[in-house]
């Protein structure tokens, strides 16, 4: 019987071509809030005491003293980084999914270049400014994008769909150098 061995990308740059860059993050904690009925109002609060953060609207990434939150969904946040306060249970329901997502980095001028070839959505700097999360399609795996700013953009997919995430953004930016140097 052959002995299976563990291994991880994470904390790996995992490509490099023509100025751009993808890697991997090393796993931090992930945390679904999900306001029960009712208790939006409550749950921001709650989360601004606690984190620093309010609860996003439809769209926003938000940063503060090492805590992230994203907009991930209707009435669903990602609390990323840090655990949440246990007062939060009061007011949301609180999911860990640190294990069911990895987080892809790509970084670098034609970052949106690359990502166009697999989103159906706009990532123009109009559409998708500093501060954004948008859920979407990246190719046939669900995805959420956030842009943190300058030329940064993370890829959370799930966990099990990372290496055809990391395989498909190699080939883009790979094809993108190509066509450059013609």
């Amino acid at each position: 019987m052959a002995d299976l061995i563990a291994t991880s990308t994470e904390g790996r740059t995992l490509a490099e071509a023509d100025g751009l860059s993808l890697s991997q993050t090393p796993l931090t904690p992930i945390w679904a809030i999900a306001p029960y009925r009712g208790k939006a109002g409550p749950t921001s609060e709650a989360l601004a005491q606690a984190h620093g953060l309010p609860f996003p609207a439809p769209g926003a990434l938000h940063e503060a003293e090492g805590a992230r939150i994203a907009w991930s969904g209707l009435d669903q946040a990602f609390l990323l980084g840090v655990r949440p306060n246990a007062a939060l249970a009061d007011h949301a329901a609180l999911t860990d999914q640190s294990d069911a997502w990895a987080n892809l980095v790509i970084d670098g001028a034609r970052a949106r270049d690359v990502l166009a070839r697999f989103v159906p959505i706009d990532l123009s700097p109009a559409a998708c400014p500093p501060g954004s999360a948008r859920r979407t399609l990246m190719g046939h795996m669900p995805a959420l994008i956030l842009h943190p700013g300058g030329d940064r953009f993370e890829i959370l997919v799930f966990r099990s769909m990372t290496g055809t995430a990391a395989h498909d953004l190699t080939r883009a930016m790979r094809a993108l150098s190509a066509r450059a140097a013609l």
